[in-house]
C-alpha cells in the first residue's frame, strides 16, 4: 500500500522484521528497506507494522507505527526493552541445562498474561537424563493452562512445527537453552539471513542483541529474541498483578477483606490455597516479590 498527497513523498507500509538499535529492516510489497527513524524517536518493535518513506532503493525513514494488537516487553526502573509486537503466541524455551530459572520463567509468564498473549512452555534437550525431573516440575504449570512441549532440537523438531503454522510466534528464554538450534531447524537459511542483516544494519558487526523475524516455510513467522538472564516488570500495574496469575482468579473476591493484598492478611483465600497446596508456593512467592519491587518503583518527578 502506498499513499501520496500534494507536495509529499510517497509513503509505504510494511512490517519490521529486524531491529538493531535504532536501525530497522522493513519488508513491504516493494521490497526490503533498511530504515531509521526521524530524530531520536524509538519505541519500534520487531513485528510492528509501520509507514515509512523510501529515501533510496533499499533505504527509508519510518514515519509512524500503526496500531498494535499487542506488545511484549520488559522493563527496569530506567528503560524498556521491546521484544515483539503483533504476536499470536509466546514460546518460553527451557532446558534442563543450563539449570532452569523458575523466577525468570514466572516473570515471562506474567509478562505474557499482562500483554494478553498465550504462552507455551517449550522444553528443549529432551534427550538429557535431567529433563525428566524438569518435566515433572513443569506439569504443575501445564495444569494452569500453559501447554507443554518437549523435544530435542538436534534430533526432531516435528512436535513444534504444527504449533507454528500460520501464526506469528516468538521464542524467549535464558541463554544456552537452544533457541538458535530450534530456529536453524525450522528455518534452514536463518543463520545466513542473520549474518546478512547484521552486516546491513550494524555496520558488519555480528551481534546477538537484536530481534529478528523469520518467515516459516509452511506459513507464519517466528521471532527470535536475545537470551536473557532477567525479566524486569516495572511497567506492571500492581493493582492488576493478580490478573496475571490464572490460579488466583477463581479466588478473587473470596478474601475476608475487600482490599486484601494476599501477603499476610487473615482470612485470605489465596494464602489458604497456598497453605493447602492448591496454589504453588513458588508462584505466590514470585507474586509477593514482584509486588514488593513495584512498591519501591520510583515515580517520575
Amino acid at each position: 500500500m502506498s499513499r501520496q498527497g500534494p507536495g509529499t513523498d510517497a509513503r509505504l507500509s510494511g512490517r519490521v522484521t529486524a531491529v538493531h538499535g535504532r536501525h530497522f529492516r522493513v519488508e513491504s510489497g516493494t521490497g526490503i528497506h533498511d530504515c531509521v527513524t526521524r530524530g531520536k524517536k524509538g519505541g519500534i518493535a520487531c513485528g510492528d507494522h509501520v509507514e515509512f518513506t523510501a529515501t533510496g532503493q533499499e533505504t527509508g525513514v519510518i514515519e509512524r507505527t500503526l496500531p498494535r494488537r499487542n506488545l511484549l516487553y520488559r522493563s527496569d526502573a530506567f528503560k524498556s526493552k521491546l521484544l515483539a509486537a503483533n504476536v499470536d503466541r509466546v514460546f518460553v524455551v527451557l532446558a534442563a541445562t543450563p539449570s532452569p530459572d523458575f523466577n525468570l520463567l514466572n516473570r515471562c509468564l506474567i509478562a505474557c498474561e499482562m500483554a494478553g498473549i498465550p504462552a507455551t512452555l517449550l522444553v528443549n534437550k529432551s534427550d538429557l537424563p535431567q529433563t525428566e525431573a524438569l518435566l515433572a516440575r513443569l506439569s504443575a504449570y501445564a495444569r494452569l493452562g500453559y501447554p507443554l512441549i518437549s523435544l530435542a532440537a538436534r534430533v526432531d523438531i516435528s512436535p513444534l512445527k504444527a504449533r507454528l503454522a500460520g501464526d506469528t510466534a516468538i521464542f524467549i528464554g535464558a541463554s544456552g537453552v537452544g533457541k538458535s538450534t530450534l530456529i536453524n531447524g525450522l528455518v534452514p537459511e536463518a543463520e545466513i539471513a542473520t549474518q546478512e542483516i547484521s552486516q546491513a544494519l550494524d555496520s558488519g558487526r555480528h551481534t546477538t542483541t537484536h530481534t529478528r523475524l523469520y518467515h516459516l516455510p509452511g506459513g507464519g513467522a517466528l521471532i527470535d529474541s536475545p537470551g536473557m538472564q532477567e525479566f524486569g516488570l516495572m511497567h506492571v500495574d500492581p493493582a492488576r498483578l493478580t490478573a496475571a496469575f490464572p490460579e488466583f482468579k477463581p479466588l478473587i473476591g473470596q478474601c475476608r477483606f475487600y482490599n486484601c493484598k494476599h501477603l499476610q492478611e487473615p482470612g485470605c483465600a489465596i494464602l489458604d490455597a497456598v497453605a493447602n497446596g492448591s496454589i504453588l508456593k513458588e508462584r505466590w512467592q514470585n507474586y509477593r516479590t514482584l509486588l514488593e519491587e513495584l512498591a519501591r518503583k520510583p515515580y517520575p518527578a
